[in-house]
């Protein structure tokens, strides 16, 4: 007796990752890591070379350069899927 009826599979419709879904790219972990390294590193270089580098002129203003730098990455944090 033949099969009036066909079976196949129920086809769902593809998911479209856009906007708020979609993965980030390749290149967004790395820069965000790096923005909070580069921050941690410009403290660092303040702090040992006797408040001279990385910017002689601003003294203690390398302080809030450096944490602005880690607070790029630290914001990027909360864009990372």
């Amino acid at each position: 007796m033949a099969r009036t009826t066909s079976r196949s599979k129920t086809e769902r419709p593809a998911e479209n990752r856009t906007g708020e879904q979609a993965p980030n790219a390749v290149w967004f972990k790395p820069v965000m890591f790096g923005f909070m390294l580069l921050g941690l590193i410009w403290i660092i270089v303040f702090y040992v070379s006797n408040n001279t580098l990385p910017i002689p002129g601003i003294g203690a203003g390398n302080i809030l350069i450096g944490f602005g730098i880690m607070f790029v990455g630290f914001l990027m944090t909360t864009r990372w899927r």
